[in-house]
């Protein structure tokens, strides 16, 4: 260490030695004359301004005219005088321009000298007046423009609440636009004055606190910052809660090392990047004065003070005019001036304009001046304090605005490593299975449940720990006024640090009002308000049951399809000649033919084969026992389906419930119903617009006792001892069905919402955490959660036979197949019939020898007599043996008689 010393001690020499050469060289030969007024607090100003002079007179051949050499007294601070009577005694030996002072009051008298005597006059400091004199060119940025930055910031966090502290006037001169800016809206603006600090901040910061201001904008010298961030510090409001923008461009010469793990968000802009090559040239250039002081006055520890480095821009700006006048003119001297005459430099009024029209890349960025002579085409960086230091996260400028760079996957791993090893408390309302607070068999309380389980998950990929409390009201949390509210939401809203809460977990419902006033994650578990009450009682038993199993309709069609296939098979059977037998086997010669099929017989046999206790009669033709199949086929699937169904009824006792659905509830008053009393239910009801709900609320509001609960554990105690309906959400109502199997949810959801994790309004770990809630998600982690505690801790002991509940009496739609398969049957054995009528009817036609047609008009006359006998005769003769052979007919028997083994009819 010491030999570095050593080293850097010569280099400083050496570099002093040739400077000084280069000065009387530049004495012997045409030189420039220059006048630096610094103060003796300013001494890095100076250095800078005497060795940019001293750095680019080496650029600058010694037998040049454009050498310059500079006359640096120091100034006492608003010491007008000594100011004046030193710049008006290096105007008699000549002088091309004066730079400084600091002090605004001798600054400003040396512009005034300036001006009259045509002088330019350099400035580096901030000025508060909009307009400067003509002759005084100004390296500062432009106050409305660096006010305009600030404001544009502002809006683009989108802060809705923010205080303004600021330490003097001039501080509301830098902050005009940022004071504008939330005119017309409904941002909320409290604007305070920096304490002395005598009194101390710590007062001040504890009111900011009971305010609930979370966003300041603090304008105050740079030597100050550090002792209001400590005094921040002791009230613990440099918590990540805490935003605070300075509009210092000088926050990297405060020692933030003490707030970079406080989670803070610490912002401000600056002009001078550290990164800049120029920046980076010049302060390797003057490392060597670490060697002689302890904190380099120039450099801090690693940022280069605006002021400074404006100076050194305002150096190389004269330096650069003065070349382009040299260049332009010939023979430019300065000139012996006096201040007791009005007699002014002539070639002051050119270099000054060559000044205002020149544009280059300085320490400070671009240096280039507008018509208005303001400097206003700038760039700034948005710096934030994060766990490495200031960093730069975005920038500013006139023409683009505000442009964060920082992008998404970086802000997440900066707040991820921020809440690492935090210790965050959780506020909660104990209920079951969300969280729940148990004595262990050794004497101590622990928590369990569903959120605990959620808890550690985020807790296993996040590694923060956390600590539970119930909220002192034991409430979720209603606005109970203007902008005070109870239960959870005031813990979270709460100041002191002390009681304030980081997150809300609970069976918590994501609202429009509470977003208002605190953020939530994306929804881990989806619901909707429902009903529950008690289970119905038992149907007493109907007489006429028996005939549920089968729907009214398909009764009558039964009935129906009974009736019509009887009279199809009596049709049939007459048409078919099959169907016509001897009544009398023993008797061979017996021409009496006999058919079974009568109406009454019809019916018996289709009501037998229903019953399935079948009869004697049996069908003997083809299509009628195709039509005996199809119905015994029918009445196979019609026994069978009833004969099931009925079991199922006899199983399943049919319930009787007052209430069926959320309108039968709002019809009645004989069951009285309610809600908790501070949930997002009551406020469900309260501001709903549709007309069944708001009947129901006008009936709770006029019975409160006996429509309000303060909690679920007292609504469905109520439900199992009282005639009583609870209204809650559908998984706490989920979750006492499966407990208790006495109860029943009622009718479907009348709403859909979600349960989130509450935080404090624009909490860090908001988007972080609820990043981790859709990670969850997405693997059915958190369906198994609720499947543990909603399900498997049940036990299962009130799980029901869904298919013995779904027992209902039987529609056509279930059997209406069979009834097309018997009506098909039925054509298929009409279509038989006919051509067995047909057939038998040519075999006679060739027999009696007599036309088809004929044959076919005797038989059909005889089978559509459907009144007619059951009976006829065999022996069939024609027409001409009735003429031929003078055949009698017994009257009115209806059997024919026979003759030479002819068949006629009665």
């Amino acid at each position: 260490m010491a030999d570095r010393t050593s080293r850097r001690n010569i280099l400083w020499l050496l570099v002093s030695l040739w400077a000084l050469f280069r000065t009387n060289e530049a004495l012997k030969t045409e030189h420039f004359r220059v006048v630096g007024l610094f103060e003796p607090e300013e001494k890095a100003q100076k250095l800078a301004f005497t060795n940019a002079i001293e750095t680019l007179n080496l650029n600058t051949p010694v037998t040049s005219s454009n050498m310059v050499v500079y006359f640096a007294p120091e100034v006492q601070p608003n010491d007008s005088f000594e100011a004046n009577k030193e710049v008006c005694r290096q105007m008699k030996e000549g002088i091309a321009a004066v730079f400084g002072p600091v002090s605004r009051i001798p600054r400003a008298h040396v512009q005034s000298i300036c001006q009259a005597f045509e002088i330019p006059h350099l400035n580096a400091q901030w000025d508060p007046r909009e307009s400067l004199d003509y002759f005084t060119i100004s390296l500062y940025p432009d106050n409305g423009i660096l006010s305009t930055a600030s404001a544009e910031l502002i809006r683009h966090w989108n802060w809705k609440q923010f205080t303004v502290i600021y330490e003097n006037d001039d501080g509301l001169l830098r902050l005009q636009e940022v004071l504008k800016a939330t005119k017309g809206n409904d941002n909320k603006l409290t604007v305070r004055r920096l304490e002395s600090k005598t009194s101390g901040y710590i007062g001040m910061f504890k009111d900011l606190k009971a305010k609930g201001e979370y966003h300041v904008v603090v304008d105050c010298d740079v030597n100050k910052i550090g002792t209001f961030l400590h005094e921040a510090l002791k009230v613990n409001m440099l918590s990540e809660y805490y935003h605070y923008h300075f509009t210092t461009l000088d926050l990297g010469m405060v020692d933030l090392e003490d707030y970079k793990y406080s989670g803070a968000n610490i912002t401000a802009m600056r002009l001078i990047d550290p990164n800049r090559p120029q920046v980076v040239e010049v302060m390797t250039a003057w490392s060597y004065l670490e060697a002689n002081m302890q904190e380099s006055p120039l450099l801090g520890k690693k940022y280069l003070k605006t002021e400074v480095a404006l100076v050194y821009d305002a150096v190389i700006l004269f330096f650069k005019s003065l070349a382009e006048l040299t260049n332009s003119q010939n023979d430019v001297k300065t000139k012996s001036l006096n201040c007791n005459k009005r007699d002014g430099w002539e070639m002051g009024s050119s270099l000054l304009n060559f000044m205002k029209s020149l544009e280059f890349e300085g320490l400070s960025g671009k240096v280039r001046y507008k018509s208005d002579n303001k400097r206003s085409d700038i760039s700034l960086d948005v710096v934030e304090l994060s766990q490495a230091g200031l960093k730069k996260v975005g920038n500013w400028d006139p023409t683009n605005g505000v442009n964060i760079s920082a992008s998404f996957k970086e802000k997440f791993t900066a707040d991820a490593s921020k809440l690492k090893n935090m210790t965050l408390r959780v506020v909660t309302v104990y209920e079951d299975p969300y969280l729940m607070r148990k004595e262990g068999p050794d004497g101590k309380f622990f928590h369990e449940g569903f959120m605990i389980d959620l808890l550690d998950l985020i807790k296993e990929r996040l590694g923060f720990n956390y600590t539970v409390y119930q909220v002192a009201d034991a409430a979720f949390g209603r606005e109970v006024s203007p902008g005070v509210w109870d239960g959870m939401v005031g813990d979270l809203m709460k100041r002191d640090p002390k009681g304030k809460a980081d997150i809300a977990a609970a069976g918590y419902t994501i609202t429009y009002e509470r977003e208002k006033v605190v953020d939530f994650t994306k929804p881990f578990l989806n619901l909707g308000i429902t009903i529950v009450y008690k289970k119905p009682t038992k149907a007493p038993p109907e007489l006429f049951s028996f005939l549920s199993p089968l729907s009214i309709n398909v009764w009558i069609y039964m009935m129906a399809a009974y009736l019509c296939v009887s009279f199809m098979l009596f049709v049939i059977a007459r048409f078919s000649p099959y169907e016509w037998t001897n009544p009398h086997p023993c008797n061979e010669d017996s021409d009496l033919v006999e058919n079974q099929f009568t109406i009454l017989n019809s019916l018996w046999f289709t009501i037998g084969s229903l019953m399935q206790q079948g009869c004697e009669i049996a069908p003997r033709a083809i299509s009628t026992r195709m039509v005996a199949c199809i119905w015994w086929f029918f009445t196979l699937i019609m026994i069978s389906s009833y004969t099931a169904n009925l079991a199922a009824f006899l199983t399943v006792e049919r319930m009787i419930s007052d209430i069926e659905s959320v309108e039968d509830l709002a019809k009645q008053q004989k069951i009285p119903y309610g809600v908790q009393a501070n949930g997002s239910t009551r406020t469900f009801f309260e501001t709903s617009t549709e007309p069944t709900f708001q009947k129901m609320w006008s009936f709770m509001k006029a019975h409160p006792d006996a429509a309000f609960v303060s909690n679920s554990k007292e609504g469905i105690q109520r439900v199992k001892t009282s005639n009583y309906a609870y209204i809650a959400e559908s998984t706490t109502i989920d979750y006492q069905v499966q407990r208790n199997c006495e109860l029943t949810q009622v009718g479907g959801l009348l709403d859909s919402k979600g349960y989130g994790l509450a935080f404090p309004k624009d909490s860090p770990w908001t988007d972080l955490i609820s990043r981790e809630v859709i990670y969850f998600q997405e693997n059915q982690e958190i369906s198994k959660l609720y499947t543990k505690w909603w399900k498997e801790k049940s036990g299962g002991k009130c799980d029901v036979d869904e298919s013995a509940k779904a027992a209902s009496s039987l529609g056509v739609k279930h059997v209406g197949g069979v009834f097309v398969v018997l009506v098909g049957g039925l054509m298929a054995g009409l279509l038989l019939a006919c051509c067995e009528f047909m057939w038998k009817a040519k075999k006679n036609a060739r027999i009696d020898k007599q036309s088809f047609c004929s044959e076919i008009s005797e038989e059909l006359r005889f089978a559509v007599r459907c009144c007619g006998k059951s009976e006829k005769n065999t022996r069939r003769v024609s027409s001409k043996d009735i003429v031929d052979n003078g055949i009698q007919f017994a009257p009115l028997t209806g059997i024919t008689q026979r003759n030479n083994g002819k068949e006629l009819y009665a």
